[in-house]
């Protein structure tokens, strides 16, 4: 999982290289010319939050409605909804899900437009798709994703951007931000604050974790990894449903991790950091700036409030694996895990 880690700086690179990001442009450029009226997401783990990101660019940056499918209405109880004119997109790290790619086949046979977006080219994901976008991550050598999340969502964005465009191509001055992700990511990681943070938590029986817009993404992937990898019950929520109700359960026995950003969102969480801080809870930001009522922070560097999502993991990825070691547990291997898992 370390090495995994590790390698992320580079696998931003190479999908930023003329090959693969030219692949992604034929793409975006083909779904930009049927000009679908609406997107249906599908994914399952962690390629689920990868395709709520999506959602998220996809409702903002191209003004389209946007939904998450239920696979288990088309493979165990055989709908078959009229998808014409959707752009229905399965995203899956190995692609080898059968529920995911009979999904794929159902959208394509009803009207759809449809694209996979795997780390597998050759899956069966991919091969029921009528489109596909190569993530190029690479071997993942641990059961918990890391390198292929990350790289989900940048090839996500590329893709969003792509469509927005219309021709595929990214603005210049978008290239040139997303150029520099690749030296940003190596400077996050460098950091050790998440791993001496995994002292703090050695011992806690459960945590909450939030966040609000392309941040919920990240905290719902913090508390998966964390589940996964520590077995620590995490639970997630966003900024503003955390305060309709599970406040109530937030006290300094229930450290909190909040994704607090630039933007919209970030400004956002800021009073929900407030209102935990009141009622004594510990919270940790994530975030390029610190936060009043706030007791610590994982720093990462001030971005578009799009690009956070693939900085903000990165030392949340880090803790997760030095806290499952602080705990005893094998974060390779976790306990009735396996890398492809398989739902009908």
């Amino acid at each position: 999982m370390s090495t995994d880690i590790a390698e992320q700086p580079a696998g931003f690179a190479r999908l930023l290289e003329t090959e693969s990001a030219g692949a992604i442009a034929a793409v975006a450029a083909e779904v930009a010319r049927r000009a679908p009226r609406s997107i249906l997401f599908v994914g399952r783990g962690t390629s689920d939050h990868a395709a709520l990101y999506a959602a998220y660019l996809a409702e903002i940056r191209l003004g389209l409605p946007v939904a998450s499918a239920s696979p288990s209405a088309i493979t165990l109880y055989g709908a078959r909804p009229d998808l014409t004119g959707t752009l229905v997109v399965g995203v899956s790290q190995s692609g080898g899900s059968p529920d995911l790619a009979g999904v794929m086949s159902v959208a394509r046979e009803t009207g759809a437009l449809t694209l996979a977006v795997t780390n597998n080219p050759s899956s069966p994901l991919a091969q029921a798709a009528e489109l596909s976008i190569d993530v190029v991550a690479g071997h993942e050598r641990a059961v918990a994703a890391t390198k292929s999340y990350t790289a989900e969502l940048l090839a996500l964005l590329m893709l969003v951007e792509g469509i927005r465009a219309g021709d595929g191509h990214l603005p210049a001055e978008e290239r040139a931000a997303l150029d520099e992700l690749p030296r940003l990511a190596e400077k996050t990681l460098t950091d050790p604050s998440a791993t001496e943070l995994a002292q703090r938590y050695r011992f806690a029986s459960s945590l909450v974790t939030t966040g609000r817009g392309y941040a919920y993404p990240t905290a719902r992937e913090t508390a998966l990894k964390l589940m996964e990898t520590s077995y620590l019950p995490a639970l997630s929520f966003s900024g503003a449903d955390l305060l309709h109700g599970p406040l109530a359960m937030a006290d300094p026995d229930v450290p909190v991790l909040a994704v607090v950003g630039e933007g919209p969102g970030g400004q956002s969480m800021r009073d929900v950091v407030t209102r935990l801080s009141d009622r004594r809870a510990d919270v940790v930001t994530i975030g390029a700036a610190d936060v009043p009522g706030a007791s610590a922070r994982l720093a990462v560097p001030a971005v578009d409030e799009r690009y956070s999502p693939l900085l903000d993991i990165l030392p949340l990825q880090q803790l997760a694996l030095s806290l499952a070691l602080a705990r005893g547990e094998d974060p390779d291997s976790p306990r009735g895990l396996k890398k492809v898992t398989t739902t009908l």
